[in-house]
């Protein structure tokens, strides 16, 4: 009986993942060490290897789980760079986890792996931070007040259409890997938009843009997943007011 797998990767910046810049890099490693072995699913996390809460790798653990299926992962450091969190998620996995780079891994040399890990990460925010300082030395201004928006608003405007379709097709991809969570929350009893977003934000599950959910992006998302949930008998419809 072939293996089963669930694949998790994990980019820093939402560019890297709209763009595909490391996702396939990622991608590619998983494939070549699973050969003709099915990937039941594929699950991807935009955020700093800093940060400790994954929803998505959590949802890929969740599957592995009740599939009873191999988690595949490119790299250790794409599961995170805090040591201690690392082999404590390793630990408490409860199913098979695979480094497509280092597959037959020890437990010590996954724990030796774990810290280089941590100390590139803090040597690469070390290099960042004094990359940013000496541009604002030079006078460059940094970052902005509207975020993404203006890129989005000049897509808009003068038509580039494989823009567009971009900027769409990452939002359809977040929604499908949403997806699990959703229809979590309306099995667990969440019959409006608003119950939605206050399920997602219990358990700790960012928007596309790292915040808080609200009922208006909840909606939008239960619209790219074809979901309505008043033909579910909602008692509480969505209201644009609420």
């Amino acid at each position: 009986m072939k293996r089963r797998f669930v694949s998790y990767l994990r980019v820093s910046t939402d560019k890297q993942g709209q763009s595909g810049l490391g996702i396939e890099a990622q991608r590619e490693s998983v494939h070549r060490y699973i050969g003709n072995s099915e990937i039941l699913a594929e699950y991807c996390d935009v955020m700093s290897g800093k940060r400790t809460d994954r929803p998505q790798l959590e949802m890929a653990l969740q599957h592995a789980r009740a599939a009873n299926a191999t988690l595949i992962v490119a790299k250790l450091d794409r599961i995170g760079r805090v040591a201690s969190h690392v082999l404590g998620l390793l630990d408490n996995a409860g199913v098979e986890v695979v480094f497509a780079d280092n597959p037959h891994a020890s437990s010590l040399e996954l724990g030796v792996l774990a810290v280089v890990a941590e100390q590139e990460g803090r040597a690469i925010s070390g290099r960042t931070k004094a990359a940013l300082q000496a541009a604002k030395a030079r006078g460059v201004k940094l970052g902005g007040p509207l975020g993404a928006k203006p890129l989005v608003d000049h897509i808009r405007q003068y038509g580039n259409g494989a823009g567009v379709r971009g900027v769409i097709a990452a939002a359809d991809d977040f929604a499908r890997r949403l997806e699990f969570a959703v229809r979590g929350a309306i099995e667990a009893g969440e019959t409006s938009a608003n119950g939605i977003a206050r399920h997602l934000n219990e358990k700790g599950f960012p928007t596309r843009r790292g915040a808080r959910w609200t009922h208006k992006q909840a909606r939008r998302v239960l619209d790219r997943l074809g979901i309505d949930l008043a033909a579910r008998g909602s008692s509480q419809p969505y209201n644009e007011a609420a």
